[in-house]
């Protein structure tokens, strides 16, 4: 899941990109006719799309009385929506099937204290309490296939630890994710227990699964948090964002999906995530705060990553989770620009010849040692 840290992204230490600024385009050059697709509860986002671009399967906290995110699906031609969540707990990242009437999501349906954590969770709201908001890695979530057509769900992973930020590929046989699992399927050290308790996402690392989540198997083994993977619209590799073992900085990487052939496609300095692919197959979109510890803008780089990355959006605040639509004509991503601090689901026309056009112009990146 590509999940906001923002308490970590405080540490940051930014570079500006001055160097950038002199060829770079405005907003208005790669989105036009932006519009907002929610305005009903505190927050919502990571909105993807059907496989046919009619829908966007997205999470949003607006259920009275649970004060955590449940699963909204959107019909935009409608603007009908509804949940397919159970509308208890905690869920996140919901993606469509290809070829099939199932969605997942992460769920912690099956957490027994799910109603108490809530419970727990609107007292302190009342209280008028405040804390900086970050994601919690609960480690009773689990993914979920919900089918649309029945309203059943299964249970696809079962392992102690956070599993989550799935995706399918392109033909829906696989599922790539996000598991903490490592962090409760062995004895840690001293050192890793303190880790668990101030940061459990430095344990999350890429697994890939079939549909039916049978077969798991881990992809990735550095130490830090590796998160947030999909599949490239030919299902050839696997794109995700790598964090530094301090969770500092994170760039964005692709591989095979057997795990091989691990690249580095940005090396930017700054907490780097949320990438995915144009379907053109041409660049991938991803949110950086290479600007700003708590601005994060949306960039483009090519899928090769010889280019310096392209700034696309221009908003203070949180612009970030971008996903383009099928027929890469729209995006839709999470943005705070109406005001507030909480993000909202937005759509825009997309200019794919303005983003080709910047990105020949954008001058070659310069690997690092690590490359």
């Amino acid at each position: 899941m590509q999940i906001l840290r923002t308490a970590l992204a405080l540490l940051l230490v930014v570079v500006p990109l001055a160097s950038q600024e002199a060829w770079s385009s405005h907003e208005r050059d790669f989105l036009t006719r932006i519009r907002r697709l929610t305005v009903e509860g505190r927050r919502a986002g990571e909105g993807y799309w059907s496989p046919d671009g009619k829908r966007i399967v997205f999470q949003s906290e607006r259920e009275p009385g649970n004060p955590f995110y449940q699963i909204y699906v959107l019909d935009l031609s409608s603007g009908e929506t509804k949940r397919i969540s159970s509308g208890l707990g905690k869920t996140t990242c919901a993606f469509f099937r290809p070829g099939s009437s199932d969605i997942l999501f992460g769920s912690t349906d099956a957490d027994p204290k799910s109603k108490q954590l809530q419970d727990e969770e609107n007292a302190f709201r009342a209280s008028g309490k405040e804390r900086r908001y970050s994601w919690d890695y609960d480690p009773e979530m689990d993914i979920y296939a919900y089918n649309e057509k029945t309203g059943a769900k299964k249970r696809l992973t079962t392992a102690r630890g956070y599993d989550a930020e799935g995706s399918y590929s392109p033909d829906g046989q696989w599922i790539v994710f996000t598991s903490m699992r490592d962090a409760y399927n062995r004895t840690l050290t001293e050192a890793e227990k303190k880790q668990l308790e101030t940061d459990p996402s430095y344990f999350g690392e890429i697994y890939i699964m079939r549909a039916d989540g049978s077969g798991q198997k881990r992809l990735t083994h550095v130490p830090g948090y590796d998160g947030g993977p999909f599949f490239t619209h030919d299902g050839t590799r696997v794109v995700w964002r790598r964090f530094d073992e301090k969770g500092l900085i994170a760039d964005v990487w692709t591989m095979k999906p057997d795990g091989t052939d691990q690249r580095q496609i940005t090396d930017f300095g700054a907490m780097s995530w949320a990438p995915y692919e144009h379907p053109s197959g041409d660049y991938f979109l991803f949110a950086s705060n290479k600007l700003g510890f708590e601005n994060f803008e949306i960039f483009m780089v090519d899928t090769a990553g010889t280019k310096e990355p392209v700034r696309i959006t221009y908003s203070d605040g949180f612009d970030g989770l971008p996903v383009p639509s099928p027929d890469g004509k729209m995006v839709a991503w999470t943005s705070s620009r109406s005001g507030g601090s909480a993000g909202q689901l937005f759509l825009a026309q997309w200019n794919h010849e303005k983003a080709l056009e910047a990105l020949n112009r954008a001058p070659l990146r310069k690997p690092s040692k690590k490359s």
